[in-house]
C-alpha cells in the first residue's frame, strides 16, 4: 500500500523565513554546515512518519477542521542537536499556548491511531544540518517573534538533492 511522509508545523510567511534564513547566515561562519533552503523553514509540531495513503487523504480532508488558538513564539537563542547535528533557532521556554496546541493536535491525532512522542515537546527551527561544531553561537540575532493562527500538513517527499516539502493541506484560522 503506497505511504506519504507526513508531519504537522507551523510555517513562516515569506518575510519571518527570510529573516530565519539571516539567522542560519549569521550561525554558519561558527557552525559550518548547510543552511536550509528559505522555502523549506518551519517548526514542526508533530512528525508523523510513513503513512498509509487512506489515513493520508483523512488527515489532508479533516485538517482544515483542526484549528489552533492563535498565539505567539519568540525565537531569542539558537540551539544544537548533537546527534543529527543540527543548528537550531528556538525560544527558551515553550509558551503555554504553543504547548497546549501541540498537546491538542496530539490528541486530536490519536483518533487516527498516532501516538505522541516520548521525548518532550521543544520547538524549533532547523537552521543548519551537519554542523561541525557541538556548541551554538554564543548570542542569537535580537529576539523574533512569530504569530500563527494556523498550521499545515507537509509531505516529505525523497530527491536526489535531498527533501523537498509540499504543502498539502491547512488548517482555518479561529473564526472572529
Amino acid at each position: 500500500m503506497p505511504t506519504a511522509r507526513l508531519f504537522y508545523a507551523l510555517w513562516p510567511d515569506p518575510p519571518m523565513a527570510q529573516t530565519l534564513s539571516t539567522w542560519a547566515a549569521l550561525a554558519q561562519p561558527h557552525s559550518h554546515g548547510r543552511p536550509m533552503r528559505t522555502e523549506t523553514l518551519h517548526m514542526t509540531l508533530a512528525f508523523l512518519g510513513q503513512v498509509e495513503r487512506e489515513i493520508a487523504d483523512e488527515l489532508i480532508d479533516a485538517t482544515a477542521y483542526h484549528r489552533l488558538q492563535p498565539g505567539s513564539v519568540t525565537l531569542d537563542r539558537y540551539g544544537v542537536f548533537d546527534r543529527p547535528r543540527i543548528l537550531w533557532a528556538g525560544p527558551a521556554q515553550t509558551p503555554d499556548g504553543l504547548q497546549a496546541s501541540h498537546d491538542g493536535l496530539w490528541l486530536w491525532l490519536s483518533a487516527f491511531g498516532f501516538a505522541p512522542p516520548a521525548q518532550p515537546f521543544r520547538p524549533h527551527v532547523t537552521l543548519l544540518r551537519n554542523i561541525e561544531r557541538h556548541d551554538p553561537p554564543a548570542s542569537a540575532p535580537p529576539p523574533l517573534t512569530w504569530r500563527y493562527d494556523r498550521m499545515v500538513l507537509v509531505a516529505s517527499e525523497s530527491t536526489d538533492g535531498g527533501s523537498r516539502y509540499r504543502v498539502v493541506a491547512r488548517s482555518r484560522p479561529q473564526p472572529g
